[in-house]
């Protein structure tokens, strides 16, 4: 066993533990017994993290989120409304870009903001529309990709619309 960084004091005699489970308990240890030296319960033996609870700091639907999640569907109508000069110019790598650069984000921030059937379903039909962006894009279909996008603001508007 390769021994840890010295912790000693004057007067004590040594202590050791193995994970927490043999030797001394009140020594540092990798892991504390799975949790041992844990306040309250922890996610999972393995983790250092406790559960989920009223005093976390992460509140699921909290303002700030939400208005960090709104930000992001307002910048993905920016970047969308860019992709039309983008089509006409034929520029299919600068379409595929912008489909990637920052809107990787708007799924994650679409799927936060759907709570009701309706809103879950405006986001599918949303989804669908981005994805047929993306695939005529890459087939070099101009017209397709064109209405691609007006779909897919059209589809953006009625999700917002509905949150």
């Amino acid at each position: 066993m390769v021994p840890a960084a010295a912790n000693a004091a004057a007067g004590e005699s040594p202590r050791f533990s193995v994970f927490g489970l043999l030797g001394d308990g009140t020594a540092y240890s990798e892991g504390a017994a799975y949790g041992s030296d844990q306040a309250g319960k922890v996610y999972s033996p393995y983790s250092v993290y406790g559960e989920a609870g009223e005093e976390s700091l992460y509140k699921a639907g909290a303002g700030d989120y939400v208005a960090r999640k709104k930000a992001v569907l307002a910048e993905t109508k920016v970047r969308l409304e860019r992709i039309p000069a983008y089509v006409e110019k034929k520029k299919w790598f600068e379409v595929t870009n912008e489909l990637s650069r920052y809107m990787y984000e708007t799924r994650s921030a679409t799927t936060y903001l759907a709570q009701t059937v309706q809103q879950k379903e405006a986001a599918s039909e949303f989804f669908v529309a981005m994805e047929g962006i993306s695939n005529n894009a890459r087939l070099k279909n101009q017209d397709a990709c064109a209405a691609a996008v007006t779909k897919s603001l059209s589809k953006l508007d009625d999700f917002v619309s509905k949150l």
